[in-house]
């Protein structure tokens, strides 16, 4: 019996990223409420909600209230998560949903605060009276307390994992799973293959850039110039026009180096920005001057195949 319960213990205890999770849901829940309901109002005149704007939030945020946590037990950035709130109070192991005080207080705490909050703000703002300024640096004292009791809170949440926010320690509301997690099985044998795939690929791409691969292919092809024979000196500007010196193919946007040699605009342009010494990798004649390819010798390049 005593390890049926600490097996439930277990499955109904959520994950402290969970809970986070659902406050920030929560959170863009509201945003986009807010948004929504603004946009409403978008052809009235500006600053119409101004005035009113606490009372207006206070009542969004207690209509989203009475629909979630007062009748599902849950918020909806829980709903989501298969989360729900449960009586810490309660001596029964069983689920016991919060009771109605509890939710009751939840709203005061949650949607009566901001609203008080925001509305304090409002009223101090423009006073300098010596009354509101003490009331003022009283209101100032009893946030900041707050802050620090959250801060706190926070950071036993961190340790135990069991209260996100410092409503649910004072009210006695924890989160647990509406319905068992299943445990699941992670297969590491392919975690493995991808985390050593993605390694390799990530050192390629570091690898790859530093590489001249068009100086590199100019060396072993005069590596291989011996074994092939050298080209006939009769070879002129039209004939080797017909490909580009280093990458082989049809010249794109041709131009010369001041040889006899035809490039791509590209290709002898990023070697010779890696190298400011670079050379034609079939004659070794350096970089005089870069000049596009005259149309006459295009013409006839063309004509010639």
């Amino acid at each position: 019996m005593a390890s049926r319960d600490e097996n439930m213990k277990r499955t109904n205890r959520v994950l402290r990223i969970s809970q986070l999770d659902a406050l920030e849901l929560n959170k863009a829940l509201e945003q986009l409420v807010w948004s929504q309901f603004t946009q409403c109002f978008h052809g009235f005149k500006p600053g119409l909600l101004a005035r009113f704007e606490p009372e207006v939030k206070a009542f969004l945020w207690l209509f989203l209230w009475r629909f979630t946590i007062y009748s599902k037990n849950a918020t909806v950035g829980q709903s989501v998560l298969n989360i729900q709130y449960k009586n810490d109070f309660s001596p029964n192991l069983r689920y016991q949903p919060p009771s109605k005080n509890q939710k009751l207080w939840y709203a005061v705490c949650t949607v009566g605060g901001k609203w008080l909050e925001e509305r304090c703000y409002d009223l101090f703002r423009n006073r300098h009276v010596a009354s509101f300024r003490k009331a003022k640096q009283f209101v100032n004292l009893v946030v900041g307390l707050l802050k620090l009791g959250r801060l706190i809170n926070f950071l036993i949440f961190l340790q135990r994992g069991k209260f996100a926010t410092l409503t649910e320690r004072l009210l006695g509301i924890r989160s647990v799973f509406c319905r068992p997690q299943n445990v699941r099985e992670v297969g590491f044998e392919y975690m493995n293959r991808e985390l050593l795939w993605h390694g390799f690929a990530e050192f390629l791409i570091f690898l790859l850039p530093l590489v001249n691969i068009q100086k590199l292919k100019g060396k072993l092809s005069s590596w291989c110039i011996p074994l092939t024979g050298a080209p006939s000196s009769g070879s002129t500007l039209a004939t080797s026009g017909r490909q580009c010196s280093l990458c082989g193919e049809w010249p794109t946007m041709p131009h010369t180096i001041g040889c006899e040699h035809v490039f791509c605009y590209y290709c002898v342009k990023s070697s010779f920005l890696f190298d400011v010494s670079f050379a034609c990798p079939k004659c070794g004649t350096e970089v005089h001057s870069l000049q596009p390819l005259k149309s006459g010798i295009e013409m006839t390049e063309v004509n010639a195949l």
